[in-house]
């Protein structure tokens, strides 16, 4: 109920006025069962423009400091955040990518959307950068559809760095499912996995324009400011 009163209501209406974004690809959305909806990551913002013009309810993991923070902020997001209908995810610990396979089976499991970012963070600088396999993990076990979604502005809409929220036009694009079972049975194939996760990323990057960066984005975070990684092509792994 409060996720349909926040996307009618509360924010939706705000954002469309002031951001006025725009969709290509309805048609892509299936009118039911279970789809991971897997995007690029530019801003904290994605996921609220991202399913603000699906006709369906996207599910995210959300990282569990937003459902524990304390204090009165705390309480805020936590209220926010559960009643958008996001599920917490512990992202520490050895036990924490199982716990997103585990979750995202769960929930399309029960013919939900799960919204993913391969990338696994935000990009630092705007570019597309290396998808990691957990995607493909949950795509080639459960055997359902990959449906890329590019969101395209959102980091100028709301940048990194100090919450702000500016005037922008945001762009979403979603491509077509892309079905997997052709590698039936070949679930936990690291060369399979990368090939899935490779071919959802030539997608995204087909839909948004980025220029793609062979390296983790999480990576480069962790690098001096000096570090500057060189572009790459992202394979063409569609033929399989």
């Amino acid at each position: 109920m409060f996720y349909w009163l926040l996307k009618y209501v509360l924010v939706g209406p705000w954002i469309t006025l002031y951001n006025r974004p725009r969709v290509e690809g309805l048609e892509n959305i299936p009118a039911e069962g279970p789809a991971i909806m897997a995007g690029n990551h530019l801003s904290i913002a994605d996921w609220l423009f991202g399913p603000l013009k699906l006709p369906r309810r996207v599910t995210y993991l959300a990282k569990s400091e937003y459902f524990t923070t304390p204090g009165f902020k705390g309480m805020l997001t936590r209220w926010f955040y559960t009643g958008a209908g996001q599920v917490p995810l512990d992202r520490s610990g050895a036990d924490a990518a199982e716990n997103a396979l585990r979750t995202g089976r769960r929930l399309l499991d029960q013919g939900k959307l799960l919204g993913l970012y391969p990338e696994g963070t935000r990009s630092p600088d705007g570019r597309l950068y290396k998808g990691k396999t957990g995607m493909a993990r949950i795509a080639l076990d459960t055997g359902v559809p990959v449906i890329p979604i590019a969101v395209i502005g959102t980091d100028k809409v709301c940048p990194p760095g100090p919450f702000s929220w500016h005037r922008g036009r945001v762009t979403i694009k979603i491509g077509k499912p892309i079905d997997f079972s052709r590698f039936e049975g070949m679930g936990g194939n690291r060369f399979v996995e990368r090939a899935v996760t490779d071919e959802v990323m030539y997608e995204l990057m087909q839909l948004s324009g980025q220029e793609y960066v062979d390296i983790y984005a999480a990576s480069l975070k962790k690098k001096p400011a000096t570090a500057q990684p060189t572009a790459d092509r992202v394979p063409d792994t569609r033929a399989g």
